[in-house]
């Protein structure tokens, strides 16, 4: 049940719960959620009060998800990504989105917000997004899309992502979206400057040394200097490089350097990069932090969706004639900020 009659979330491919940290930090509240990875379940659970359902989400029985006013997932991208160098068009991690797009079929949320790397633009020439924008589109929503920088936010990490918006089509409200930016790389007219890693992390304590921070652990695989992702040095003076993490469990996750002391960051160092709050335990192993940090949403940049949503709840009128629109054609130019 809704809390303070707070507008509710069902929240899907929920992981540790960035995008929903954020969301709650908006002012509502999240009453069901689901992942099917064990450790970043246990996070969740320590987090949020809510129904948490440990499951592939094409097992569900949809009626039992609950009807609420907003349904987000950041469903997951690997197949996506420019870093998977053998994506395809049908590699079967990218169909999970249609499970979401049965969700949303049925149970009609007023808004849902779905969130995917950058490179889920260029797949396939672009056929594959088009192919995602119709398939909400056929399941009764508006559409909005952008390509959002987690930096314009006050997240201390440069990270695009592009964000989709659906309004239902038989709502009648103006969205302002893309939420406008809090900050730019230089300070500017109403913007604040960027936050540096260096800021970050600065007074966060050596993990070798005396402290009481949760998951202040960190890899001990060789620092290493070679122009590759995690191999590059890192200005202290501008927003972290982008976080990436492995999608499944094989191998070491990909941690960037400490800008100032020759070792990888700490999760708790991580962390505070994806905006999670020093005092957010996550469950589960270094190796299943790392890569439930890298894979989570920054929460600082969720709470700028959120409120945009939140604007306009308030603002709904109802259609008299409920039109599911097909679009002819869809536009494939995002917003792009700084």
């Amino acid at each position: 049940m809704p809390k303070n009659n707070k507008p509710t979330v069902v929240s899907l491919f929920s992981g540790a719960g960035g995008m929903d940290l954020g969301f709650e930090m908006a002012g509502f509240h999240t009453i069901w959620a689901n992942d099917n990875y064990h450790d970043a379940v246990e996070t969740f659970k320590q987090h949020f009060d809510c129904a948490v359902i440990e499951e592939d989400v094409k097992k569900i029985d949809i009626s039992s998800i609950p009807d609420s006013d907003v349904i987000v997932g950041g469903f997951p991208c690997q197949g996506f990504s420019v870093a998977n160098t053998g994506r395809t068009i049908d590699d079967e991690r990218n169909e999970l989105y249609k499970f979401f797009v049965k969700i949303l079929r049925e149970k009609q949320p007023k808004f849902f917000v779905a969130e995917n790397v950058k490179g889920i633009l260029s797949l396939g020439k672009g056929e594959v997004f088009k192919r995602i924008l119709q398939d909400f589109s056929k399941a009764g929503y508006d559409c909005q899309y952008a390509v959002l920088n987690a930096a314009n936010y006050g997240v201390p990490q440069s990270r695009q992502r592009v964000v989709i918006l659906g309004k239902r089509a038989d709502l009648e409200v103006e969205l302002s979206f893309p939420p406008k930016p809090t900050h730019a790389p230089q300070a500017m007219l109403n913007l604040k400057p960027h936050v540096s890693i260096g800021k970050a992390l600065n007074g966060i304590p050596n993990p070798d040394g005396t402290h009481k921070l949760k998951n202040h652990v960190y890899t001990k695989y060789k620092v290493k200097y070679n122009g590759y992702i995690s191999n590059r040095k890192v200005d202290p003076s501008k927003p972290s490089p982008t976080i990436t993490a492995r999608g499944d469990e094989k191998g070491g996750a990909m941690i960037i350097n400490h800008p100032h002391e020759s070792r990888r960051l700490s999760c708790r160092e991580l962390a505070l990069l994806q905006a999670f709050p020093l005092d957010f335990e996550f469950s589960g192993s270094m190796t299943s932090v790392y890569r439930q940090i890298g894979n989570a949403v920054p929460s600082l940049m969720a709470k700028a969706v959120a409120a945009v949503i939140c604007e306009a709840l308030p603002k709904i009128k109802k259609r008299k004639v409920f039109e599911i629109r097909e679009k002819k054609q869809i536009e494939l130019q995002p917003q792009l900020l700084f």
